[in-house]
């Protein structure tokens, strides 16, 4: 049996979602799904697959305590459907108790080391996407959003963990890879334990939502929390994993690398349904096939669309399943209606995300006020 790889700067797809708890210990999901009052479509529709330690979130907003959600984006280009998805759970974890605090890196360093994108240019493409996660909801009166780069906390907690980890240990977790990103990866590990500091209200528990290629960054940063207990009480941070979308080749991962197979939220929407209607699909060759066979709904990135984004409600992901598999849907009608649902949330999204970018330039001012006066 071959072992899978996480790559979390490459493009390639999870094969089997069902390995990644043998292989890299992350614990399913379904288990605590119970706990949650109103879960979210990511956790009914079973987007959201595996977690660990997700239970000492769930004690703090039981008991009414203090945690801390964080994640963060890199600036290389529009937010897509993919990274939509991180920031949708940022939301909602955010959501479930007014003790919640999301901190949202911007991460210029990890943009410059992989992409070559200057510091100047990220600050440029942040706000935007700052504009974009206010758009789909992130409560601003609870959310810290800072550059990885200007934040010295950050850039100092790397420092002190460069001196916890050996070329052998990364290359264990990330392969071979240039220093820069290795340096990279320190830097978030930096974001992830942050929110523990003094200055923010000490040690707490802090959930990271990722796709599951990320895990390797999560798997440092409770590493180096372990290592560097003693020196700073920190609770080793919590992860919740989603899987990762397709592009609309079906192929691989969305992602930024693969421009022309994603769709993101700053495509006009007409050019958005255009590239729904000539997505691959999990059809099959002819009409009479799929009458009679049914159609391939769990390959299918437009299928994907509904289920991981755009459905009504779980019902509506159920029914396009449904006759999509009994041969009762042909790809044709189904990609008009997802192309048809996904010009309408496009061309909401951005008008609010355009009324916002005033309020995206006003919460990185006043995160960067707060976290200058933090701990005086």
């Amino acid at each position: 049996m071959v072992r899978q790889t996480l790559d979390p700067w490459g493009s390639d797809a999870v094969k089997d979602y069902s390995r990644l708890t043998q292989e890299f210990g992350i614990e399913p999901v379904l288990p605590l799904i119970p706990r949650f009052r109103r879960p979210s479509h990511h956790l009914s529709r079973g987007i959201d697959f595996g977690q660990r330690d997700l239970s000492r979130v769930l004690d703090a907003i039981d008991g009414n305590k203090p945690y801390a959600v964080m994640s963060g984006i890199k600036p290389t280009g529009d937010y897509h459907l993919g990274t939509k998805m991180t920031a949708d759970d940022i939301i909602y974890f955010q959501s479930l108790s007014k003790k919640a605090t999301a901190y949202y890196a911007i991460a210029d360093v990890e943009a410059y080391s992989d992409n070559g994108i200057s510091f100047k240019d990220s600050a440029k493409i942040a706000v935007r996407h700052v504009a974009d996660i206010l758009a789909l909801g992130l409560d601003r009166d609870r959310a810290v959003v800072y550059f990885q780069s200007q934040e010295i906390r950050v850039m100092r907690l790397s420092s002190i963990f460069s001196r916890g980890v050996t070329n052998n240990m990364l290359k264990a977790i990330y392969g071979e890879r240039q220093i820069g990103l290795y340096m990279a990866a320190l830097v978030q590990a930096g974001d992830i334990l942050m929110p523990q500091l003094p200055e923010f209200g000490g040690p707490k528990p802090v959930l990271v939502p990722v796709g599951a290629d990320q895990d390797p960054h999560l798997r440092l940063a409770r590493d180096l929390a372990a290592k560097y207990q003693r020196d700073f009480r920190f609770i080793p941070p919590a992860s919740i994993y989603h899987r990762l979308m397709l592009s609309m080749t079906g192929d691989q991962k969305m992602s930024k690398r693969a421009e022309g197979s994603l769709l993101t939220l700053s495509d006009p929407p007409s050019l958005a349904s255009k590239k729904v209607l000539s997505a691959f699909t999990g059809g099959r060759d002819t009409v009479d096939e799929q009458r009679r066979l049914g159609g391939r709904a769990d390959i299918c990135p437009v299928f994907e669309l509904y289920k991981f984004h755009f459905a009504l409600n779980d019902e509506h992901v159920e029914r396009v399943y449904s006759e999509c598999t009994t041969g009762t849907r042909l790809c044709g009608e189904c990609k008009h209606e997802a192309a048809g649902l996904v010009k309408s949330f496009l061309s909401n999204h951005q008008k609010r995300r355009d009324s916002l970018m005033p309020d995206a330039r006003e919460l990185l001012e006043k995160s960067a006020k707060y976290l200058a006066s933090a701990g005086r």
